[in-house]
Parts: structure tokens; sequence; C-alpha cells
């Protein structure tokens, strides 16, 4: 996300510490940070959340509002994501108009989302080919210190779980819930050196070479995956990658609820 430099001194001693399977603040190689979570923060948006992982600290939101559905799904609602990293998360990040970490941020996001079938679009249909439902998630990092995929597709999950259709201000019944299928997880495998590591801190995350992101839903199967960097992952690599992504979400599902 930044092109910060770490200290060759700061680079060794991470390196040193991976060698025998740890980390400078104690975490074992396939631990995530201690997760925070908070829902229903913000009151204008039909639903909300602020997610904490470490440092990390970002926050979700999202509007529905009924609008006209794509000529090539006319009974299906609509999902728009979109990410911004604000300057005050990080010196690095810069005003204006979204950038390529910021893209790449939303589209994966909004992938895990759709490939998972999290949102039942069908039943965001309000009459077909004329009107639907349309949900804007919109994402914001408040504090960056790594791993801003995890935080923001969980603080994403949540704001989704919770979120209400406003039928009643529209006229159209009563209010309901979003029409959830399962919960999508995400956990992203940074490789350092020649270690795996889970949620990678700010440090360990810009000196490592590639990363992973892997989106399971609620029986554990694959539904997204994005790489990025440009070292490689080796077959080995990405079937512990695999394995590390199905538990972690299997654990955040169960601290979630």
């Amino acid at each position: 996300m930044s092109n910060q430099v770490i200290s060759e001194i700061r680079r060794d001693h991470i390196l040193n510490l991976l060698k025998d399977g740890r980390r400078t603040d104690g975490r074992k190689v396939d631990d995530f940070r201690k997760i925070k979570f908070e829902t229903g923060i913000i009151e204008s948006a039909d639903g909300s959340a602020v997610v904490e992982i470490g440092k990390t600290k970002v926050t979700a939101g999202v509007k529905i509002i009924p609008g006209t559905p794509f000529g090539d799904t006319p009974n299906m609602g609509v999902l728009t994501t979109g990410a911004e990293l604000i300057p005050m998360a990080h010196p690095s990040f810069e005003s204006g108009p979204p950038g390529a970490d910021s893209i790449e941020l939303a589209r994966v996001v909004d992938r895990g989302i759709r490939e998972s079938g999290m949102i039942d679009m069908s039943k965001l249909c309000i009459k077909e080919g004329e009107e639907v439902w349309m949900c804007f998630l919109d994402l914001y990092a408040i504090n960056y210190d790594g791993n801003l995929f995890d935080a923001f597709t969980l603080a994403s999950v949540l704001a989704l779980k919770t979120a209400i259709i406003p039928n009643e201000q529209y006229g159209k019944g009563e209010n309901k819930p979003l029409p959830i299928t399962c919960i999508p997880i995400s956990a992203t495998a940074a490789k350092v050196g020649s270690s795996l590591i889970l949620d990678p801190n700010f440090d360990e995350e810009h000196i490592s070479s590639a990363r992973l992101t892997v989106t399971t839903d609620d029986d554990g199967n694959f539904r997204a995956m994005q790489k990025g960097g440009q070292g490689s992952i080796t077959l080995d690599e990405l079937s512990r990658c695999l394995d590390m992504a199905v538990a972690k979400g299997k654990e955040i599902r169960e601290l979630i609820g």
C-alpha cells in the first residue's frame, strides 16, 4: 500500500525472528492480531460497521436505494463497492480520485461478497426490468497498519449482515433485513523471506515479496482469490495458504457470531 522504506536493521530483525517461527509482536505465523468490531455506528446509513485488526482500523457503510437494474440482469439487485484511503489514515495516502490501491481493495472485497453469493440478489428485485434495490458499499481506512484487505472485508460483511432495506422510506411496505445467505471471510497471507504469515502488519507487509488473499464461505469453499506482489508462490505454499484461510475463516465467523 505504501512505498515507505523499512530500514535494513528492522527488516533483518523480522526475518531472523521468522526463521524461528516468531514475529515482532509475539504472534505465531498463522495468528491474526486482536480483532474488535462494532456495528450500527453510522445513523444515516442502512448498515455500518467499524473494525480494528491490531492498529489497522476501517469503517464500512451501506446505503440502499431503489434504482434501475442492468439490462443483462433485469431481476437482480445491484452491488457497488468503493474504497477510499484518506490521508488521515497514513502519511502515504493522498487525497483525490481513487488510486490503484483503492481500486484493488474495492475489487477484492466486492469479488469475495459477490462470488460467495452472500446477498441473494434475486430478492432485491422490486419489479423485473424496471426497479431493484441498489446497495452502495463505501469503505474508508481510518488508520493503516497493514492488511486492509481483511479489515475491509470483515467490515463490509458486518455492515451488510446488519443492513436493513428501507422499504418504509420509499413506501414499499415494512423494512426488512438484506437477504444474507452466508458469511464470506478473507484471510491474507504474506510471503516474507521463505515464510508465509497471516495478517501482516505494516512492516511485514512492506518487506513481503508476495501476497495472497483467499475468501471462503461458511462451508470452507474457496470463493475468491487475489495475488499481489512481484514474488512467486509455489504450489506447496498455495496449499498452505488455502488451509490457513479455511481455518481462520471458521475462527473469525465464530468470533462475530
